[in-house]
């Protein structure tokens, strides 16, 4: 799995250094290459809100998702490669990783068997 982190926001709440133009670029590609196996963009950035629950039971509700950070979870891709070179070389040609961006690579779990 690709998450993706905007390092930052611009004025349309969308992630900086990249526009539209490079998302579906990247998206085709992805497509084409036929390793996606799921992805979606997740709505504004600064939409987010953080619930934690501390030890007494009770909830604290925080506007966006991160009080100690400026990153911001913005997708992510699902991708079928073989190994994790092959994720890092995808995730380094996601427009998500410029501007301050990054991308994280984790496989996802098996819990079948």
């Amino acid at each position: 799995m690709l998450l993706i982190n905007a390092g930052a926001v611009d004025g349309d709440g969308g992630a900086a250094g990249c526009d539209v133009g490079d998302w579906m670029a990247y998206d085709k590609q992805v497509r084409e290459a036929g390793i996606l196996v799921s992805g979606e963009s997740l709505a504004d950035l600064v939409t987010a809100t953080t619930v934690r629950v501390g030890p007494d039971g009770r909830r604290t509700v925080t506007d966006g998702p991160f009080a100690e950070t400026r990153e911001i979870l913005g997708g992510f891709y699902v991708i079928d490669v073989p190994d994790l070179d092959v994720a890092l070389d995808w995730a380094a040609r996601c427009p998500g990783a410029r501007a301050g961006g990054s991308v994280v690579v984790r496989p996802v779990a098996d819990f079948a068997g």
